[in-house]
């Protein structure tokens, strides 16, 4: 299980890593064309840089779901091109929200909205963001493969098939509001940080260091230790691991 986030509010280089602190793990941003709240180029990286990940949301108005095929197809163009805009990589998840009490006379609307979306994204999977109900009718209509789920409007209900869950609303967290959110995996989250490649795989170079550490321990002339230990730290840096 993993620790994360959504917030409106867009996050910077010092609440990334206050949160990142905190031990979350991932945030979930908007993405949308404009407004105060959207995800931006910029903040994406510095996200990434914080070592957060990033699951992104397509939301206008709440009810915008009840626009049905025609709303699906609109919404998944614009997110698209927003998409493109902040470097989200392909095959990476678009979530699409539903937020509001959806009765069981809206789900059509609702899953119409929302395959069309997935119809739209070929590039992209495509989740659907909602109550118990909207997560399980959508994802059982093969509408869409990911699901995230909020506790608002699901009667105390959990979703099996959510792979990320809203449990907790309007909380205090430095120095913006957040909703606190908890994920299972196959979340579709994606980053912008480059991850440096090593020219050793952490287990060869404990490998190593291990035989390194016997070594310092068989003999107790100073120099000779001091060299076990630079040996066994610059494997540690060739592996991408910190210094001892």
């Amino acid at each position: 299980m993993a620790k994360g986030f959504d917030c409106a509010t867009p996050l910077t280089s010092a609440t990334a890593a206050a949160f990142r602190r905190d031990g979350m793990e991932f945030v979930c941003r908007y993405l949308v064309p404009s407004g105060w709240k959207a995800l931006t180029p910029a903040e994406a990286k510095l996200i990434g840089d914080a070592g957060l990940q990033l699951v992104s949301v397509f939301e206008t108005t709440a009810d915008r779901a009840l626009g049905g095929r025609a709303a699906g197809l609109a919404d998944a163009a614009t997110a698209l091109k927003v998409a493109a805009a902040v470097g989200q990589p392909e095959g990476s998840c678009i979530y699409f929200a539903v937020d509001f009490d959806a009765t069981a006379a809206q789900m059509p609307s609702i899953i119409a909205y929302i395959a069309a979306a997935s119809e739209a994204t070929p590039a992209y999977t495509t989740g659907v963001y909602g109550s118990y109900s909207v997560v399980e009718a959508v994802i059982q209509a093969g509408a869409c493969s990911r699901g995230w789920q909020t506790y608002a409007w699901s009667g105390g209900k959990r979703s099996a098939r959510a792979q990320i869950y809203q449990y907790q609303n309007d909380v205090d967290s430095n120095g913006i509001k957040i909703d606190r959110n908890e994920s299972y995996g196959s979340e579709g989250w994606w980053s912008l940080k480059q991850e440096t490649e090593y020219p050793l795989s952490v287990k060869d170079a404990n490998s190593v260091i291990g035989f390194l550490s016997a070594a310092r321990s068989a003999t107790d002339i100073p120099a000779a230790q001091t060299e076990f230990n630079r040996l066994a730290n610059e494997l540690r840096k060739a592996s991408g691991q910190p210094v001892q």
